[in-house]
């Protein structure tokens, strides 16, 4: 269904009707987001992006392929800005502003300190992936993106998509090895 609305509102976009780039970012507006944050890991990163790709949307809405699908598109426009974000980011470095999560407080009960620490370290872990299995892995797990979407997406092919995916569970099997219950 969101699939034929979306290849709705873009020939429409790009017929000029600019209220169809507002149905899209209604649609659109939240996946994308957690999509970005699950690169970047902060929301203002994520909202300034999110609001970038809606721009390159609407500035290159004439180079969309008829046939392919809406959110491949959107989401390797998304990558590219996030992969230009790393690289001026490791060309100027600067020092986070935020001090981090907030520290938990003594009262929390167990479980709950045990769940936030399993997802920190689950967070930790995909965050310290190489960037090419990080973004097929957040793609396949978060996105639910076939392996030939993803590779659409990050410019591969479906075959090296899994064998990325497989790479990045492993790493991850490895890394969260104390949170895994056998």
């Amino acid at each position: 269904m969101s699939d034929s609305l979306d290849a709705a509102d873009l020939q429409a976009l790009q017929r000029g009707e600019k209220a169809a780039l507002d149905r899209l970012m209604v649609r659109w507006q939240i996946p994308l987001r957690a999509f970005l944050y699950r690169h970047l890991g902060h929301d203002h990163d994520a909202l300034d992006l999110a609001q970038e790709t809606f721009v390159r949307i609407y500035r290159h809405r004439d180079q969309f392929r008829s046939g392919a699908r809406f959110s491949t598109w959107m989401f390797q426009i998304a990558l590219n800005l996030v992969r230009d974000q790393a690289r001026r980011s490791r060309r100027r470095p600067t020092d986070a502003l935020d001090a981090g999560p907030e520290p938990v407080s003594e009262s929390s009960p167990p479980a709950d300190l045990e769940r936030a620490e399993s997802v920190a370290a689950v967070r930790s872990a995909i965050a310290g992936l190489p960037p090419d299995l990080r973004e097929a892995l957040i793609l396949s797990e978060y996105e639910d993106l076939s392996h030939a979407e993803i590779g659409a997406v990050v410019g591969a092919t479906s075959k090296a998509v899994e064998t990325r995916l497989y790479r990045a569970r492993e790493l991850l099997r490895k890394q969260l090895q104390k949170w895994i219950r056998t």
